[in-house]
């Protein structure tokens, strides 16, 4: 099966028509691709713990996750904007069930290296894929929201891009991650393409920054494990999703400068 993963960053859930969610009913019964939901939530999460004043900072892009940021997390996550998401996959005459990778331990994870530092963020170690093949040969679509466990039962926050990519990997898929903007920008224009070291370039001259920099990373790491696609695509423009499925250009391709070089193609 061609499995497509379909990251969806929380800034632009406010944005996404209708269109959205019936381009992906229709590629999903088109059946070249099998669609698969994980989904962020940032800013609803940001709100909520500034209405309950709860102090949060980020480190490089990831949110620094205590213990009662944590449940903030998980019951904006696994709870309300998934369930927001399932109720619009309905809306467009699609089923699709919700779940967290807490459920029948989905994403097994182990604290990052700078937990300390950071909190109860973790890195996930294994993938659990029966659980998605399950519900997508009961023609469901799989909506994830990237909270994590681990064999005590330790909770995770589990940054969603790389929630993304850790799935994409496993079920060795192609992955859309899908924000709000046209793709990556520098100098103000879109880019095309990117290769893994121009992004690391970048990010060096700190052209990539902010929540940008482990979407790219995500990208690259996918493409490093074998996943075959890699995207980052503006969801608020009608087509994008379907013009991806289709093979047309649409947002920022990356791809790996040593498989270009030995392709013979110029990076």
């Amino acid at each position: 099966m061609n499995y497509l993963v379909i990251k969806c960053g929380g800034s632009i859930f406010q944005q996404l028509s209708p269109s959205f969610f019936e381009e992906l009913v229709q590629i999903q019964k088109e059946k070249e691709f099998v669609p698969i939901i994980v989904h962020g939530g940032g800013p609803s999460i940001t709100k909520t713990l500034s209405s309950l004043e709860i102090e949060t900072k980020f480190v490089n892009g990831l949110r620094q996750t205590t213990p009662e940021v944590l449940d903030v997390v998980e019951m904006i996550l696994s709870g309300s904007l998934n369930k927001q998401i399932v109720r619009n996959i309905i809306k467009a005459g699609g089923k699709a069930i919700g779940i967290s990778g807490v459920d029948g331990m989905f994403l097994e994870a182990k604290p990052v290296q700078n937990a300390d530092e950071i909190g109860l963020v973790g890195e996930i170690t294994n993938v659990r894929t029966e659980i998605v093949k399950m519900i997508t040969d009961m023609d469901g679509i799989p909506v994830i929201s990237p909270i994590a466990v681990d064999l005590f039962g330790q909770h995770y926050n589990i940054n969603a891009d790389l929630a993304a990519a850790a799935i994409a990997k496993s079920l060795e898929g192609t992955i859309c991650l899908v924000t709000n903007v046209a793709g990556v920008l520098v100098d103000g224009e879109v880019q095309s393409s990117l290769s893994n070291k121009q992004v690391e370039q970048l990010i060096e001259s700190q052209q990539i920054t902010g929540g940008m920099i482990p979407k790219v990373h995500s990208a690259i790491d996918c493409l490093e494990n074998g996943v075959s696609n890699v995207v980052i695509i503006d969801g608020t423009t009608k087509q994008s999703l379907t013009r991806f499925t289709k093979g047309e250009h649409s947002g920022t391709f990356f791809y790996l400068e040593e498989e270009m070089i030995y392709s013979g193609h110029n990076s």
